[in-house]
């Protein structure tokens, strides 16, 4: 495996991309309450603005600006993940290791984060994460899909209700 290196940077702005263990199962949008649940207060406690967002049956995607005065987004995903899965029955299969190590089999250990740093990677990872639902069949219109910060752009104007986005010029992004 390579050694990959995160980037850290007070007040950064971040894609990422979070992933079920088994990318066959729906928790994500069976349990969407929880989730959200386990988002607020992460945020109550280690706040982080949320740019956009899209949640699928199996994994998600998202944009966060951490305040200033803090880089530590790896912190925030763990105490989410923790929180959603304390949430679930312990109905999942457990490797060995996991159970070793007294982990639940909900999450990928790992997740994708990428550091936003121009305006247009920005505007391109924003309409990634919107056209996502589309991109995996899901819906036949963005706007049908509804675990989406594509719903808040419509309200605030920014998007119009039929938007499909641009699907030539999106970032091709690990899942």
């Amino acid at each position: 495996m390579p050694n990959y290196r995160r980037n850290f940077v007070a007040g950064g702005c971040y894609f990422f991309t979070v992933n079920l263990l088994e990318r066959k199962r729906t928790l994500l949008t069976d349990h969407i309450d929880l989730l959200r649940d386990s988002v607020r207060r992460v945020r109550r406690l280690h706040p982080f603005r949320i740019d956009a967002w899209v949640v699928l049956p199996d994994h998600l995607h998202c944009i966060w600006t951490l305040p200033p005065d803090t880089d530590d987004f790896p912190m925030r995903w763990r105490l989410i993940k923790l929180l959603f899965s304390k949430g679930l029955p312990r109905t999942e299969r457990l490797s060995a290791t996991r159970q070793r190590r007294a982990e639940r089999g909900i999450w990928q250990r790992r997740y994708w984060e990428h550091t936003l740093v121009t305006e247009r990677d920005y505007t391109q990872h924003i309409d990634y994460i919107h056209v996502n639902p589309l991109k995996h069949g899901y819906v036949k219109q963005v706007c049908d899909w509804p675990y989406s910060t594509f719903h808040r752009c419509v309200a605030e104007g920014i998007l119009p209700l039929d938007w499909c986005g641009d699907l030539v010029d999106l970032p091709t992004v690990s899942e």
